[in-house]
């Protein structure tokens, strides 16, 4: 857990660069999520998007384009307000 506020940035730099996709639509997307929220996300923003990266690049892109649901063991109220962000970039 990142207690320190001047660790963020940098955090949110590494979640950036994690974020980076092997499939083109979901890296646009998250891309230009980044573009637009990126230097503003909080600790639990930053959590909420390390579980959606440890999907499978096929079921996240389902997720992105509103083809699936999260699956239960995600579906909380701090990823699905985070994938509803993303859906809309």
């Amino acid at each position: 857990m990142i207690t320190d506020a001047a660790a963020l940035p940098l955090a949110r730099r590494r979640l950036r660069w994690r974020a980076r996709r092997g499939l083109l639509e979901n890296d646009l997307i998250i891309s230009r999520f980044f573009e637009r929220h990126g230097d503003c996300l909080t600790y639990d923003e930053m959590v909420s998007m390390e579980a959606l990266l440890d999907l499978p690049d096929n079921e996240l892109l389902d997720l992105l384009l509103a083809r699936t649901d999260l699956p239960h063991a995600l579906d909380v109220p701090d990823l699905s307000a985070l994938l509803h962000r993303l859906r809309a970039c």
